[in-house]
């Protein structure tokens, strides 16, 4: 489990294809990898995936990716020199300063629109449509991994307003208009909106 609070950006170095296996190797520092452990969970853009070979002192780490988490995230898009967004699992007694994640990507969203002022940024995304009922106005979204708050809700997608430090701290300054960010839905939303199409069904339904 992940809290959706991006700890640091990290450089893709190297990405080999091995039987329907992708490995990507992260240079991520010394830092941020102490007390690391093989088969660890780390959330790459949001994905959770496994440590399978690190090098503590050097600062890298591997992972496998299969064939479905790069069809349905934008993991297969990655290119050495991309910048992504890391966090590393949830310990007890850490703070939850955002909400529960899980790792569990369900789609892509495509950046639509990119409006900038003199302090924020708003993105507008596109989503598929059936993810939709699940997005709420200011509800949580993940969004490449990070812990946000849904600005509006549109009959195509959502819009996001980001501070500064979400900016810099996260890849999410570096997007362009027409990338694929990877989406995680508050899964309490799901599960409530859920319940309660699934009583409403059998209230009506019944004969």
């Amino acid at each position: 489990m992940f809290t959706g609070i991006v700890q640091t950006q990290a450089e893709i170095t190297q990405i080999h294809d091995l039987n329907g296996i992708r490995r990507l190797t992260v240079q991520a520092g010394a830092d941020y990898l102490q007390q690391l452990t093989r088969g660890a969970s780390i959330a790459i853009n949001g994905v959770c995936l496994t440590a399978t070979e690190f090098d503590s002192a050097a600062g890298w780490v591997c992972f496998d990716v299969i064939a479905e988490s790069l069809q349905k995230t934008n993991l297969g898009t990655l290119v050495v020199g991309s910048r992504v967004n890391l966090e590393r699992s949830l310990r007890f007694g850490d703070e939850l300063g955002g909400h529960i994640v899980s790792g569990h990507v369900q789609a892509t969203a495509t950046l639509s629109a990119i409006k900038r002022d003199a302090d924020n940024v708003g993105f507008e995304l596109s989503v598929p449509a059936e993810l939709l009922p699940y997005i709420q106005p200011k509800g949580f979204i993940a969004v490449e991994g990070c812990s946000l708050t849904v600005g509006e809700v549109t009959a195509q997608g959502f819009s996001l307003y980001l501070i500064p430090e979400t900016l810099q701290i996260t890849n999410l300054g570096g997007k362009q208009v027409g990338d694929k960010l990877n989406i995680e839905l508050d899964q309490q939303t799901v599960t409530l909106i859920r319940t309660v199409e699934r009583l409403l069904a059998e209230r009506f339904n019944k004969p």
